[in-house]
């Protein structure tokens, strides 16, 4: 996406080499040649990000961005400084800068630094909104997600909660958030302020699972000392989630199903027919078709509950949220532990890209919570990630948690592949990620045609 890059620099020269460098990322691109000028532009503009020298005339970049920030802008700001004096630049940070370079800057420089300061602005961006939703008693407030799938899910998830539809299926990987679909399906409903009741089908015996859904009367069996309301019971007036659905025995299924046609049911060992006062929403990691044509699951159960199936998008599958996800696990876990470990820089992050997150978003926040636990520095080193996400995890068609011995070579050459699919085919950039000279990388990338046209 376009967006607004502000260059204050005396020296023409600096601005043009940084004009031509930034406009071929795709950005618009303004200058300034003094800090008077460089002022009136963020005020009347408001741009994205701005490159600030430090010394100029009429205002310096500290003068610069100090009034701006009292005029109300919010926007990135990077330093440009002589090595003379990079500890006014330094003291500058205190002004809320995102980084700073010292001049002459190299152009790649440039380049990773406005990538950097763009997507934390971002990022900051998304985060304001997610702390407006919360205040706001948002449905979507737990949800985090940009990309084209998340937003066709929030407004499937907005006309569910709106509707009267009376049973949902979600369908997702473990870990992918099924949960907050479903309360936040409740949420956005008339019946926000009822109960949501929670029951992991698969955590429980089928003998007992019986007695938590429905209830029962005393006497119904030895240690039924008094009568017991049941889940179904708890959640009149609101929402009774059915985790892991698949995991419920046939038997059981036939319960179920009486339950949602006739929307009735008895408490075991019961004979009074009680109404059903909430919506049921089941959650399931398993391909439920498959399996009810496998004979694991009934069929008329399946299609009763799949008349509204929401899919879950997994994590590898939507990109473009896993940045916003990293980086705000580590905002919460900043301030859950006392931090100040900073957004993640573009080396860790194409590793992060290059795994395939089996375990979702879950897997994500884990690790983070891991690592801000138990390692030191306040910023991210790809060392610090867990072996599996730095090797990439296993191979194409091969399960988690099976290892399989192959070359270096070959270890080395995938990642090569995945970091060259980062960076669009961009090979000076993947070098740069990948701590080797171009040259180097032509070379590797030489040794893999080789040996492709040997096989």
């Amino acid at each position: 996406m376009s967006q607004t890059i502000l260059i204050v620099d005396d020296e023409p020269a600096l601005r043009f080499a940084l004009v031509e460098t930034l406009e071929k990322e795709g950005h618009r691109i303004i200058e300034a040649g003094d800090g008077v000028e460089g002022l009136r532009k963020i005020q009347d503009e408001a741009p994205d990000l701005v490159f600030l020298d430090i010394r100029m005339p009429g205002l310096t970049g500290m003068e610069v961005l100090e009034q701006a920030r009292a005029s109300g802008f919010d926007g990135q700001a990077v330093f440009l400084t002589a090595y003379g004096e990079i500890e006014d630049a330094v003291n500058a940070m205190k002004l809320e800068a995102f980084d700073f370079l010292t001049k002459p800057p190299k152009l790649e420089k440039i380049r990773i630094m406005a990538r950097n300061a763009l997507e934390a602005g971002r990022l900051k961006r998304a985060n304001q909104i997610l702390r407006a939703r919360r205040d706001h008693d948002d449905p979507f407030s737990d949800f985090i997600g940009e990309s084209p799938s998340m937003k066709e899910l929030f407004g499937k998830i907005e006309k569910i909660g709106h509707s009267q539809a009376t049973t949902v299926l979600i369908q997702g990987e473990s870990g992918a958030g099924k949960e907050l679909v479903a309360r936040a399906i409740h949420d956005a409903s008339e019946h926000a302020t009822g109960p949501v009741v929670e029951i992991n089908c698969g955590a429980i015996p089928e003998t007992l699972l019986e007695s938590e859904l429905f209830g029962y009367e005393k006497g119904a069996f030895t240690d039924a000392k008094a009568r017991k309301k049941g889940l179904i019971e708890a959640a009149t007036g609101g929402t009774l989630f059915l985790d892991e659905i698949g995991e419920m025995g046939l038997q059981l299924q036939t319960r179920l199903l009486r339950v949602l046609e006739n929307r009735t049911f008895r408490r075991v060992g019961g004979l009074e027919d009680l109404k059903v006062k909430a919506r049921i929403v089941a959650a399931t990691n398993k391909d439920l078709k498959q399996l009810s044509l496998d004979g694991g699951f009934r069929q008329d159960l399946y299609y009763r509950l799949g008349v509204i199936i929401l899919d879950i998008p997994p994590l590898r599958a939507r990109p473009e949220d896993l940045i916003l996800l990293s980086n705000f696990f580590i905002e919460r876990f900043n301030r859950e532990l006392g931090r100040n470990v900073q957004p993640l820089k573009e080396d860790v992050l194409a590793v992060l890209k290059a795994y395939a997150w089996p375990g979702n978003i879950r897997e994500l926040k884990n690790m983070f919570e891991r690592i801000l636990l138990l390692e030191t520095g306040d910023v991210i080193k790809v060392n610090q990630l867990p072996r599996e996400v730095r090797e990439g995890g296993p191979l194409e068609g091969e399960s988690f948690g099976v290892f399989r011995p192959e070359p270096v070579s070959a270890v080395e050459l995938r990642h090569i592949e995945r970091t060259l699919e980062y960076t669009d085919g961009n090979k000076s950039r993947a070098a740069t990620l990948l701590g080797i000279s171009r040259q180097t990388l032509r070379e590797k990338l030489k040794q893999k045609t080789l040996v492709t046209e040997n096989d």
